[in-house]
């Protein structure tokens, strides 16, 4: 646990194995999804935009080089105190190419100066031995970790959003990846469709118990011109919804039973205010939630797996 934070904390992890700050650098490499090629779908996951979340310079057209170039550009004049980086693979599904395809962009990105590793987002089903071999290479002189999008253990919840895999595939990919020594993240949505609060504390003792370095939290933001948005639209009674202020008081309570171990990359998401179908938190930055978040813990004398039980 962080000296300094109450909880394991993104930026207090990397200083420990880097000795000083590391910033992300988010990629649009120009990878597909089996859920949007035609394997297991067209349309994709019902709430999925990548541009909600790309940085400008994120442009599938520019090289990997170029896009990392320009986003050290834009972070040098925003976080100075920023000198090593990772090439965060973000867009789409990051492992879901031919080998020597995987190889050659991995490759690329850690030729870039001052890149010290890589952060690969991809899904449950495009984890395959022979990808966690090549990482594990990679691994030998670099950081490397890999996201997976899990957003709910609860299957009936997975097929509602089309996600084209269940809860146990994503405990088979984390679990492969550990068998190679991979540093390993979870990423899971709190508002999807037909899961409550209730719902979400009961998911703990499952999520407690899964091979993970990092885990990272978001609330459910209705995206323009998604399928969630049109069905939030004609079905508003299937979501539970919580202001800013009721979030804050359930994710503190999450914490405090979360695995003590894990170390948190975020507690909420954030997307521009043109991309939101319903702005529920009205237009607030992540830096003024997570500030409340950790006056709540304060206020409770609390912490990061207070009441966490094995």
């Amino acid at each position: 646990m962080s000296n300094k934070k109450p909880y394991n904390s993104y930026s207090d992890y990397f200083s420990k194995i880097f000795g000083g700050r590391v910033q992300k650098l988010t990629l649009d490499a120009g990878f597909t999804c089996p859920n949007r090629d035609g394997t297991k779908g067209v349309n994709g996951c019902i709430f999925c935009d990548n541009n909600a979340f790309n940085p400008s310079y994120c442009m599938p057209e520019k090289s990997i080089t170029t896009q990392l170039l320009e986003g050290i550009e834009f972070h040098q004049k925003r976080y100075r105190r920023a000198v090593s980086y990772l090439a965060y693979f973000q867009a789409y599904s990051n492992t879901y190419a031919d080998i020597e395809t995987l190889r050659e962009k991995y490759l690329e990105a850690l030729g870039v100066p001052n890149v010290i590793g890589l952060v690969i987002g991809t899904r449950p089903d495009c984890i395959t031995e022979e990808i966690c071999k090549l990482l594990a290479e990679l691994s030998k002189e670099k950081y490397v970790a890999v996201e997976i999008g899990i957003e709910s253990i609860y299957d009936k919840t997975l097929q509602t959003v089309h996600r084209g895999h269940d809860f146990n595939e994503a405990v088979q990919a984390l679990n492969l990846l550990k068998k190679y020594n991979l540093k390993t993240g979870g990423h899971f949505i709190f508002g999807l469709p037909d899961e409550t609060p209730e719902d979400w504390m009961k998911a703990l003792p499952i999520i407690n118990k899964l091979p993970l370095d990092t885990i990272k939290f978001h609330q459910l933001q209705l995206i323009k011109n998604t399928e969630i948005e049109k069905l939030y639209q004609t079905q508003p009674e299937r979501f539970f919804r919580m202001n800013m202020p009721e979030y804050i008081q359930f994710i503190v309570n999450f914490t405090e039973q979360l695995n003590p171990d894990f170390v948190i990359e975020r507690f909420a998401g954030e997307v521009p205010p043109r991309y939101l179908s319903d702005a529920n938190w009205g237009i607030i930055r992540y830096d003024l939630v997570l500030r409340e978040i950790e006056a709540e813990f304060a206020k409770r004398e609390s912490f990061q797996g207070k009441r966490y039980t094995i």
